[in-house]
């Protein structure tokens, strides 16, 4: 078992969260370092799509 399988993913498609990649790289998220965060995947995107969106502003001015 690799350090890799150890990690969390979540499933864009259905929603899931499994350790391991158990599903495509085109339809996972992650890795996290825990089963909670991955179940935030979503709400952690968005978050740093935020600060990303801002730094850009911040740059742009």
């Amino acid at each position: 078992m690799t350090d890799e399988d150890h990690l969390w993913y979540y499933n864009v498609e259905d929603g899931t969260v499994t350790q391991g990649k158990a599903a495509s790289s085109m339809t996972r998220m992650g890795p996290y370092p825990d089963r909670a965060a991955a179940e935030k995947a979503l709400q952690i995107a968005a978050e740093r799509n935020k600060a990303a969106d801002r730094a850009d502003e911040e740059w742009n001015n």
